[in-house]
């Protein structure tokens, strides 16, 4: 009889057994379609035995059926980390190339218009202009071209730095998550090890939401990490504590004024002495993109790919150039500016607007040096832009060059620039003292060139401190096309000439590295193609580690993912189970009332 009421438990053990398998698989089956959920599975174990007596040969045991031993959360830690790394890979190198793309929609070569076309009608016009410089239609040509050639540009150059807000944009909001990821992150580390503090129940919801915000944190930023005893998971961006026990350390941004664009630092490392002069903090950065590489393992991270492609701020053709107005060497180039896609691109259609039209104006307003028209004197008096005299050597101090000057109608002097700056005119008209190698003072009264301050842009050739003269546009005319010195007042064909031949010169280089001089026609051609070529190794890689990430998450879902045809046929043998115990129990019990039954008779 007891054996029988033993049998009994044996078949509770199997009801309930089964009954823990169809409600972990019905819950499988529930989230199958929940983002970050992890497949469960019923491990079962033997109930304790016990001993039911001492037989001659050996001792006799009666087992009291199974119980569910573990629920077993199936992930693979190593899928996990490559997928995460790979993750990240991939969406640096898929900003960066949205960003290449980004340049070439704005000089619309997919769509037909290309900025090239303006280069073209810009050339053509002066062809027409060089046949009769007189010609008052040819002039109005001139400046019509010119006109659209500037509009042209600074349209493609806002363009360029609208893109750059919102990749600035893109990046303050890439930054905010990352700090909502901390908190979430901490609050389920603290969460899950209050859960499973005691030993007996594993967080399994909480812990796949957890995993959820590290495949999410794997994408923005270089990351590592590890879990610790207690179920707390500890992260490291760029090699930088993120998560440690009990809190998180929020990501700061420190926003330029003049650009608005932000740079990530970490607030905890950094030395903040006063929030309302910012020269005298110390910011520990949170990136650093001067040695991005892969074969370094630093090209990770959708942020990091953002902050390069964006650049630190607006650039312009002063960008290939030092603080002293150097050209910056090729090293220093290929480490800096070039590894943003918008300044690099910025600052390359600035080079060729800034080498046009400054060559443009030489020819409509030649200069000269004090020491080519006064041999005899070797230095100028000036006062430079701080108040203080000096003397500065004459062969440095440009002039307008009377000699080889053109005039428009009205024959007077100085000849009129096409392109003006907005912050100085060309020339000053003054009279300024000069030194022979006597050492005697000599009065010099010319229209002394004002030059190119690098800082101050207002007073450079750049796209947008620049605009077409407004004398031309109200008398084209006045445009230099009539010589001044010899035969004055004859039409100016070697004007003419000069500026038709500009075009068919090879003498410009579209940036520091570039070692092959082309045209300005060639230009475009070497621009284009040195941007697709960025696009097209962004865009191949980009499609390699997309196959990758994915051949890996196929592999991961392979072990984490819920396949419904693969329940349902798990849940009918559970059902089945149960069925069965639910049989076993009633052939039981129908037994011991038998037994009880006939015992009473």
């Amino acid at each position: 009889m007891a054996n029988s009421f033993g049998s009994l438990y044996v078949g509770a053990s199997g009801l309930q057994s089964a009954s823990h398998g169809l409600n972990t698989t019905a819950n499988n089956l529930t989230n199958v379609n929940t983002e970050g959920y992890v497949r469960e599975q019923v491990v079962y174990e033997d109930r304790n035995y016990r001993k039911i007596g001492t037989a001659a040969v050996s001792t006799q045991y009666a087992g009291l059926g199974v119980q569910v031993g573990t629920i077993v959360h199936n992930r693979d830690i190593f899928l996990d980390k490559a997928y995460r790394q790979e993750n990240g890979r991939y969406s640096f190198y898929k900003a960066s190339s949205e960003a290449v793309q980004e340049v070439i929609t704005h000089l619309q070569e997919t769509e037909g218009e290309a900025f090239k076309d303006a280069i073209k009608d810009f050339e053509e016009a002066f062809e027409e202009f060089a046949k009769e410089p007189s010609d008052t239609v040819k002039q109005n040509l001139v400046l019509q071209k010119a006109s659209l050639f500037l509009a042209r540009g600074q349209a493609v150059q806002q363009g360029f730095e609208d893109y750059q807000t919102i990749i600035n944009s893109k990046i303050k909001e890439d930054l905010n998550r990352i700090n909502e990821i901390g908190k979430g992150i901490v609050d389920y580390n603290k969460r899950i090890q209050a859960i499973e503090a005691a030993g007996v129940e594993k967080a399994m919801d909480l812990r796949d939401k957890r995993d959820l915000l590290l495949d999410e944190l794997s994408g923005m930023v270089k990351i590592s990490y590890s879990e610790d005893h207690t179920g707390v998971v500890h992260v490291e961006i760029e090699g930088v504590e993120f998560i440690d026990d009990v809190n998180f350390y929020k990501v700061g941004t420190l926003e330029n004024k003049r650009t608005g664009f932000v740079t990530p630092y970490w607030p905890q490392l950094s030395k903040i002495v006063s929030e309302d002069d910012e020269s005298l903090n110390t910011y520990y950065e949170m990136f650093d993109t001067t040695n991005v590489a892969a074969d370094k393992n630093t090209d990770i991270g959708e942020i990091k790919a953002l902050l390069l492609a964006r650049g630190t701020g607006w650039s312009n053709y002063l960008g290939f150039y030092d603080e002293e107005g150097n050209p910056i060497s090729t090293e220093d180039y290929e480490k800096g500016i070039s590894n943003s896609i918008m300044m690099n691109s910025e600052a390359e259609l600035d080079t060729l607007f800034h080498q046009l039209a400054t060559t443009i104006n030489d020819i409509y307003s030649p200069l000269t040096s004090v020491a080519d028209v006064y041999s005899d004197i070797k230095y100028v008096e000036i006062t430079n832009k701080d108040g203080i005299v000096e003397k500065v050597p004459a062969s440095k101090i440009r002039i307008l060059d009377e000699a080889n000057a053109s005039v428009g109608s009205d024959g007077e002097l100085p000849p009129r620039e096409l392109f003006v700056r907005v912050g100085t005119e060309r020339f000053t008209q003054n009279t300024l003292i000069g030194y022979d190698g006597n050492g005697n003072a000599v009065p010099i009264n010319a229209y002394f060139y004002n030059e190119e301050d690098i800082s101050d842009t207002s007073k450079c050739y750049t796209i947008k401190s620049t605009f077409i003269n407004e004398e031309l546009i109200k008398q084209e005319s006045y445009l230099p096309h009539l010589k001044y010195g010899v035969n004055k007042g004859a039409v100016d064909y070697d004007l003419g000439l000069k500026l038709s031949a500009i075009w068919n010169k090879q003498d410009f280089h579209l940036n520091p590295s570039d070692t092959t001089p082309c045209g300005y026609n060639g230009f475009y051609v070497k621009w284009i193609g040195e941007i697709s070529n960025t696009g097209n190794v962004y865009k191949t890689t980009e499609q390699s580690l997309e196959g990758t990430k994915e051949e890996i998450e196929f592999s991961r879902q392979g072990v984490i993912g819920v396949s419904s045809d693969e329940e349902l046929t798990i849940m009918i043998k559970y059902q089945s189970a149960y069925n069965a115990a639910s049989r076993y129990i009633n052939v039981v019990n129908e037994m011991i009332e038998h037994l009880l039954t006939s015992l009473g008779h």
